[in-house]
Order: C-alpha cells, then structure tokens, then sequence
C-alpha cells in the first residue's frame, strides 16, 4: 500500500467530525507513480487508492487544482505515467460503520482457490455468491477478498459470473495483469466453457447460435437481457456454441446436459440463447420455466429438491499475463448438480 493508501487507511479509524459522516486529514500527501501503475486514469487511480472518499469529492478537488501531477494541474481523463508525483490536499473520508464480527462471519463464504501467484487468483466461486457488492447486495466476492487481505495492493475482478452461477472466476493481482487479461478476453484469447442443464429434448450434436443481445430494464428498474430485433440499434453480437453430452428422459421431463463453449462474453449469453431456443436452464429464475424450477425445488419421490441455476463454469483456458504460459484449469460440477443428474438418471 503506498503512502496516499495507508492515509487513507488511517483516517477511517479515527474519530467522526461533528456530523457524524466523514473525517478530514489535516496534511498533504506526495506519492510518486511506479511502473505498475502507470496507464490508469488520475480519477481510477485516486478511487482505488482512496477508498472511502466521496467520488464527487474527487472530482471535485481535482477540477479545483488540488490535485497536482509534477505541480501541474491535469484531468480527471489524464493518464498516469511511471516517474510521476501525484501531490494529493488534505482529504475528506466517509466514517467506516463499526463492523459487528458475527455478523462478517455470517456473510462470509468459502472461496477455495484453484490456483494464486503473483498476478492472478482463479476462484471455484460457490452459486449463490455475487462477485461483487451492488443493486442491494453489500458484500461479494471481491469485497469479501480485499476484507481477508487487507495488505494487498491490487485486487480486481478479471471478468464477472452471475450470482447464481458457480465456477470458475479470474481476480487480478496487478494492474499489468488486470489490461492483459482485458485484452485477451476482448480478442477471444480466453476460452470459458460451461455445463448447463436444460429442459426440454435436444437433438443436435453440436448446435451454433449467433443471436445479438440487448439490455432492457423492467419496470422496477430490474436489469434484463433478450434477443435483439431489427430495430435494435445497441445490440452487441454473441456466439454461443453448445455440444450435447447427456439427454434424459425422467418423471420430471426431458431434459439436456450440455457443454457450451461462450465465444463472447454479453451479460447472460448463456441464459437468454438457450431461453430463445425454448431451452431453459433449469433453476434460471429470469429467464426460466418458473413452474418447473418450483416443482424440482420441493422433495419428491423422484429425488432430492433442486434449489439453484444448473450453470457452472466449469473450464477456463488462458496465457498467464505475465509468463506467457499456456494454463487450463478445471471445476468438477458442484455436489448439488451431480445429485440432480442422478435424479434425471433414475439413481436417487
């Protein structure tokens, strides 16, 4: 943690103003930028670093000059350069809640890790976990990371997985690891492979679907995804190809247990493709058979409840960022989706 960092740190263990809300430091802080974090926006840079400060805070000292690269005032936009001297002014920090340690214990999840050097961690990430905190969720993945490493200079999700979708998830260590990740991901040098189980019968071996997506929000303000129209103007490609590996004929239906190969990474590709072909995962509680998702959650005869998305991130084959070596890492299927095939098989 550098000095800007380890200010900041310390300001939020110290007593609240008169509101309450937020505390001031009372010097200028000078850091000077290194190799590793050069390229990063001044605005990027300063959120990361001094966590707890208000984000119009920053942008407001920085277009009042109070923020000083070499002594010269730049923008928010700028680009930071190794050798740089960042000149910060006394800062105004948002008062960090007391944490109550039961209740750390209560939210905090196993997070076994499939792999760690010293620029990435791959995570075996359990379903039911979202990766990071936001639309009414505090605590995911990543805060729960930084939380248990509290000296770690960097920590950045590499590329995201739904909540409900378990398996495998790339977390940058550096900054340089973070952009090459980025990069091979954009050019389709990262291949991610899933297993999804469907409802319904499937035929085709192999089954190639190119269908752009676009986002849309529901009246509540909830985030979806569904197949683009003509008249959709920003929707994105998406190339998902599926292999068949096991079809099922069981009390509760037909159903597909299939491999599929995520040529482009748009939010819920995976989910809306197969909802579009009148496939739906089973468990998908967006864009699934919401009748037959209640039916497999209860206990029955024909086996145990089934109470979560049947999509795991299952393969992920990369070049280390750093190394350039080739590296295939893999995540056997969850127990609760093994108990559910057995289901299909006849075998609970």
């Amino acid at each position: 943690m550098n000095e800007l960092g380890e200010q900041v740190a310390k300001m939020a263990d110290r007593a609240p103003d008169r509101d309450g809300e937020i505390v001031a430091t009372d010097r200028v802080v000078q850091s000077l930028i290194d190799a590793e974090d050069a390229g990063q926006r001044l605005d990027n840079y300063l959120f990361r670093q001094a966590k707890g400060v208000p984000k119009s805070h920053v942008y407001r000292i920085i277009r009042g000059g109070e923020v000083r690269i070499n002594r010269r005032r730049v923008d928010a936009d700028y680009r930071l350069q190794a050798g740089d001297l960042l000149r910060m002014p006394p800062l105004r920090v948002a008062q960090r809640a007391p944490i109550d340690p039961t209740v750390r214990n209560e939210r905090a999840v196993a997070l076994p890790i499939v792999h760690e050097d010293e620029d990435l961690l791959i995570i075996d990430k359990p379903a039911g976990v979202a990766v990071h905190g936001g639309s009414g969720i505090a605590f995911g993945v990543i805060e729960q990371l930084r939380q248990a490493r509290p000296n770690a200079r960097f920590l950045e999700l590499a590329h995201r997985l739904d909540r409900e979708t378990s398996g495998l998830l790339m977390v940058a260590k550096k900054r340089s690891a973070l952009t090459r990740l980025h990069d091979d991901l954009r050019e389709g040098r990262v291949r991610k492979r899933y297993r999804a189980c469907v409802a319904g019968p499937w035929r085709e071996q192999q089954r190639r679907v190119s269908a752009p997506l676009v986002k849309f929000l529901l009246p509540d303000g909830e985030r979806r995804v569904r197949v683009a129209t003509e008249a959709d103007r920003s929707a994105l490609e998406a190339l998902t190809i599926f292999h068949r590996v096991e079809t099922f004929e069981s009390a509760d239906g037909a159903f597909a247990l299939l491999d599929v190969d995520l040529r482009t990474g748009r939010t819920h590709q995976i989910r809306v493709h197969l909802a579009h072909l009148g496939r739906p995962i089973v468990g998908d509680d967006k864009y699934g058979d919401f009748a037959l998702n209640k039916r497999l959650a209860r206990s029955s005869a024909g086996g145990p409840a089934f109470r979560r998305m049947f999509l795991h991130a299952a393969q992920l084959a990369i070049v280390h960022p750093r190394t350039q070596e080739a590296m295939r890492f893999e995540s056997p299927l969850p127990d609760a989706c093994e108990r559910f095939l057995q289901r299909l098989r006849g075998g609970a």
